[in-house]
C-alpha cells in the first residue's frame, strides 16, 4: 500500500479549522479506498508562531517539508502583523523557493449552488484560470528610500522572464488542450504596460504555434471582467500574470457563488518540489472559532491534490460526494445562505464517500 507523506500548515485563522476538517475526510477516503493510506505531519506555523519567534516558520522550515509528497494549506493573515510579513514570510516563502509556478483554480457552478449571475449554470461558468505564480507583479523586486521624509520613495518592480512567461503560457496551453472545449484566453494589459506585457503577448504567439488544436484568444484584463460577467459561457482555460490571475480568479470564485468553495493547487509540474493545496478563501478571522467556515474549498483543494499525487478515481470520488453534499442546501454554511457547521459538511462528505457506490 502507498503512504503518502503530507505536510499539514492549517497557518492562521479558520485555516485550522478547514485543514482539519481536510484532513479528516482524506482519511476517510483512503479508508474507503483501501489502496493507498496518508501520514500527515502538523506544523504549527503561522501568525502565532510569529509573535512567539519574530517569524512566520523557522529557518529550516522548507527543509522539513521538501521530502513530503504534498503540502495541504489552510491560510495566512493575522489581524496583528502586517499583511506583507504573513504572506511572505509563509506562503510565499514556500511557494517561490519550491518553483510552484503554475497557480491552477478552477471555478465552476457545484450542484445546489445559485451564481449571482442570472440564470447560469455549470454549462456556461466552468473555468480554469491559471496564474503565474513565481515572478510577475509579485517577484518582490523593489524597495523604500528616505522613509519617514517628504523624499520618501518606494517601488515594486514587476519581473518577467522568457523563461517564466513561456513555461506558464505552455502548460496553459497544454491544459487547455487537455478539456474538451480547447479553448484558452490569454490576459494582457500591453496597452498600457509596453514592455513586459508586450513580451508577454509576442510569447503567447510563439507557443501558440506548438499547439494548432488549440483556440485562443487575447484579451486586455479590464475588458476581462467584463467578460466574465457579461459572456461566461465565452470562457474556459485562462492564463493571466500573477495579479492579474490573482483577481480575476477572485471574481470568479464569487461568481461561483463564495469564495468559500474555491480551491487553488500551486504545482511544481516538475515535480523537483511538493506541491501546495490550498482554499482561496483567507484566514476569515471575523468567523474564526465559530464553526462555520465552509470546508469545500479545502475538501475541492484535497482533489486537486490526489489528482497530482496520481490517484485520480479516489480524486472523483471525493468530488462526487462534495458534489452530493452541495446539492442539498441543508449542508450549506452561511456564505452560501444557510446555517450549516464545518462539522456537518464534514460529516455529510464523509458519509457520502463510505455511502458510494462504486
Amino acid at each position: 500500500m502507498k503512504t503518502y507523506r503530507i505536510a499539514a500548515i492549517p497557518g492562521d485563522g479558520i485555516g485550522g479549522e478547514v485543514i482539519s476538517a481536510g484532513v479528516e475526510v482524506l482519511e476517510a477516503l483512503a479508508a474507503r479506498d483501501g489502496g493507498f493510506s496518508f501520514a500527515f505531519d502538523h506544523f504549527d506555523w503561522g501568525g502565532e508562531y510569529y509573535k512567539q519567534h519574530g517569524r512566520m516558520m523557522p529557518e529550516d522550515g522548507r527543509d522539513r517539508i521538501r521530502g513530503h509528497d504534498a503540502i495541504l494549506f489552510g491560510s495566512a493573515g493575522h489581524p496583528e502583523i502586517p499583511d506583507h510579513i504573513t504572506l511572505w514570510g509563509l506562503r510565499l516563502a514556500i511557494c517561490q523557493p519550491f518553483d510552484q509556478y503554475a497557480n491552477v483554480r478552477p471555478t465552476r457552478i457545484l450542484p445546489g449552488i445559485v451564481s449571482p449571475l442570472r440564470n447560469v449554470t455549470d454549462k456556461e461558468l466552468d473555468w480554469v484560470i491559471v496564474r503565474e505564480n513565481s515572478e510577475g507583479e509579485y517577484a518582490g523586486v523593489g524597495g523604500r528610500v528616505h522613509q519617514g521624509s517628504e523624499l520618501e520613495a518606494a517601488t515594486d518592480v514587476s519581473m518577467f522572464t522568457r523563461k517564466g512567461v513561456a513555461r506558464i503560457i505552455r502548460f496553459a496551453f497544454e491544459l487547455a488542450r487537455s478539456r474538451p472545449r480547447k479553448l484558452l484566453t490569454v490576459v494582457t494589459k500591453s496597452n498600457a504596460q509596453r514592455h513586459a506585457m508586450v513580451m508577454w503577448d509576442e510569447i503567447a504567439r510563439e507557443v501558440a504555434e506548438e499547439f494548432p488544436d488549440v483556440t485562443w484568444d487575447k484579451m486586455l484584463v479590464d475588458a476581462m471582467t467584463m467578460r466574465m460577467v457579461n459572456r461566461p459561457e465565452t470562457i474556459d482555460t485562462v492564463v493571466a500574470t500573477n495579479l492579474h490571475a490573482d483577481i480575476l480568479s477572485d471574481l470568479a470564485a464569487a461568481l461561483a457563488g463564495s469564495l468559500g468553495i474555491a480551491p487553488t493547487a500551486n504545482l511544481n509540474p516538475e515535480r523537483d518540489y511538493p506541491s501546495m493545496f490550498e482554499p482561496i478563501h483567507g484566514s476569515a478571522f471575523d468567523i474564526t472559532g465559530q464553526g462555520i467556515a465552509n470546508p469545500v474549498g479545502t475538501f475541492w483543494s484535497s482533489v486537486m491534490m490526489l489528482e497530482h499525487l496520481g490517484e485520480p478515481v479516489a480524486g472523483a470520488r471525493l468530488m462526487q460526494a462534495v458534489e452530493r453534499v452541495t446539492a442539498d442546501p441543508r449542508f450549506h454554511t452561511p456564505d452560501l445562505g444557510g446555517k450549516a457547521t464545518t462539522a456537518e459538511v464534514t460529516a455529510a462528505v464523509i458519509e457520502a464517500i463510505r455511502s458510494a457506490n462504486d
